[in-house]
C-alpha cells in the first residue's frame, strides 16, 4: 500500500511539474513583421525605434548594450521563411562588428497623426 501511495504521490508531483512547464504564458511576446518596417534606429545602443508602414512606432529596450549599433546597420538572424521578430527572443548582428544584440521588451506602440494640408 505504501508503494502505491508513493507512486501516486510522485506521479502527481511530476504531472504538476510538467503541466507547469508546458503552461502557456499569461502574456505572449509582442512580434513585429520585418516586411512592414520602414525604418529602425538606435541613438544610444540601448533603445531601438522601429517605424512601421501603418504609421505606428515601436520602441524596444534591448537586453544589453550594443554601442556599435549607433554607427552601423544590422542584419536580423531569422529562420528561413520567417519574417517576424519577437521581444525577448530575436537577435541581430551589428554589421562590421562582432556584436550580437537581443531584443528586449517593447513599449506600447504610438501612432503619428498627420497634419491636414
Amino acid at each position: 500500500m505504501k508503494k502505491i501511495l508513493t507512486v501516486l504521490t510522485l506521479t502527481g508531483i511530476l504531472t504538476g511539474t510538467f503541466a507547469g512547464a508546458l503552461a502557456v504564458p499569461a502574456h505572449a511576446n509582442t512580434c513585429l513583421d520585418t516586411r512592414k518596417m520602414v525604418s529602425s534606429e538606435s541613438k544610444d545602443g540601448r533603445i531601438m525605434v522601429f517605424k512601421m508602414r501603418d504609421g505606428t512606432t515601436w520602441v524596444n529596450h534591448l537586453q544589453g548594450y550594443c554601442p556599435d549599433l549607433k554607427f552601423m546597420g544590422f542584419a536580423w538572424r531569422l529562420q528561413a521563411g520567417d519574417t517576424n521578430v519577437c521581444e525577448n527572443e530575436q537577435s541581430f548582428q551589428v554589421l562590421q562588428s562582432p556584436e550580437v544584440c537581443v531584443l528586449g521588451k517593447f513599449d506600447a506602440p504610438t501612432t503619428q497623426t498627420r497634419a491636414a494640408n
